[in-house]
């Protein structure tokens, strides 16, 4: 695999995995727990496009900030 490849998926799996437990510790956890909403899908689907959409935007800008340091 080349180098720029290599270099691109490892800083964005790295930049994902950090934007998703910031997004997980982000999200209003207690809101989950009141008796109204917890268990209903359209909350867990809420708390993972809310996960997913913070990880990908952490993702890009670890890429983009790993690429201004790097070319140097």
């Amino acid at each position: 695999m080349p180098r720029l490849i290599r270099f691109m998926l490892t800083r964005l799996a790295t930049g994902f995995a950090i934007g998703c437990v910031v997004g997980f510790l982000v999200w209003p956890n207690d809101a989950l727990t009141s008796g109204a909403m917890s268990g209903r899908v359209e909350n867990y689907i809420a708390q993972g496009l809310f996960i997913y959409l913070f990880a990908s935007t952490i993702s890009m800008g670890y890429l983009a900030t790993a690429l201004l340091l790097e070319a140097e």
